[in-house]
């Protein structure tokens, strides 16, 4: 046998053995749990044991061995709550990028789960960092569309909330409340819809309102699964309907349209159409008031089908 022919031999084998442990890797990835990334609340924080802290214990036990970050914007407790009012958004979503970004166990994806304003915070991850990659993006009571109105705080600290409503009121729209407060970066006027694309930071950036993104919309269309859940009787969020990615229609409060009916739909401005069309998009309703779920209910429709 010619010393040409061995090489060409052991190359074959060893491309074949390459080939062999490519597939190995690719099959337990498939057969391992994800890591999961929580992004909470406005008026909560990481780890309060009555809320996201026992949601992620929940998660664990039912989910043994899987790897949960709750995560906390801040070095401490108390800039996490702060943080989650007064650090601009896009700067929370870099915090959480690079986050991601440095933490090994999240190499190879995970799922995102965001909690109200955490979820389209998380959205905004999808869309501007890939890497590693979000599988499913599951969000309760989120505002995709944004809000027009807070017309009631949660958590322990309502002075610090009623200071926020006030700064809002006083001008959402205004530059350095722009910069400075959270839920101003999504908040949205229908009654002065040039004024909202034009000076929002935020949400008419991650939402392609001022000009199409292309690596936005082909990043988001990478998730396997966007899953939007709407609370029925939700006293907190307004509209309800932008948790489903909907909104009050220009100019009139009493009328609102749906995802499908929206020019961010129709155009395909985002990828959410396409998406729909492949199955990816899921509306899922719960008949309660802002984040109010049971034990059970979160168990069989999102653990089971999504994070499992």
């Amino acid at each position: 046998m010619s010393v040409l022919h061995c090489n060409a031999l052991f190359t074959s084998r060893m491309k074949f053995v390459l080939l062999s442990f490519l597939v190995l890797i690719n099959f337990q990835i498939c057969l391992s749990v994800l890591p999961i990334v929580i992004w909470h609340g406005l008026g909560d924080v990481c780890c309060n044991p009555l809320s996201i802290g026992g949601l992620q214990k929940f998660i664990q036990q039912e989910i043994p061995d899987v790897y949960v970050i709750s995560l906390k914007i801040g070095k401490t407790i108390k800039e996490d709550f702060e943080n989650a009012y007064i650090k601009n958004a896009n700067d929370q979503v870099k915090f959480v990028c690079d986050l991601i970004r440095n933490d090994s166990k999240l190499a190879l994806g995970y799922q995102g789960l965001g909690i109200s304003q955490g979820g389209q915070f998380l959205r905004a991850v999808a869309q501007r960092c890939p890497n590693p990659p979000m599988a499913n993006l599951i969000t309760l009571g989120s505002q995709h569309q944004g809000v027009y109105g807070l017309p009631r705080c949660l958590g322990d600290d309502v002075k610090f909330c009623n200071y926020i409503r006030t700064l809002l009121n006083h001008g959402a729209y205004k530059k350095w409340i722009q910069n400075f407060i959270a839920p101003a970066e999504y908040w949205h006027d229908p009654l002065d819809e040039e004024t909202y694309k034009e000076a929002s930071v935020f949400l008419a950036d991650i939402n392609n309102e001022r000009a199409i993104n292309e690596t936005y919309k082909t990043n988001l269309q990478q998730l396997k699964n966007f899953v939007m859940v709407k609370f029925t009787k939700d006293t907190v969020v307004q509209p309800i309907e932008t948790e489903w990615f909907g909104f009050y229609r220009e100019n009139d409060l009493n009328s609102t349209y749906t995802l499908q009916e929206s020019p961010l739909y129709i155009e395909d401005r985002l990828g959410l159409r396409t998406m729909d069309s492949q199955g990816k998009l899921h509306f899922l309703k719960v008949e309660g008031d802002h984040i109010q779920f049971s034990q059970i209910w979160f168990k069989q429709t999102i653990i089971e089908k999504f994070l499992r």
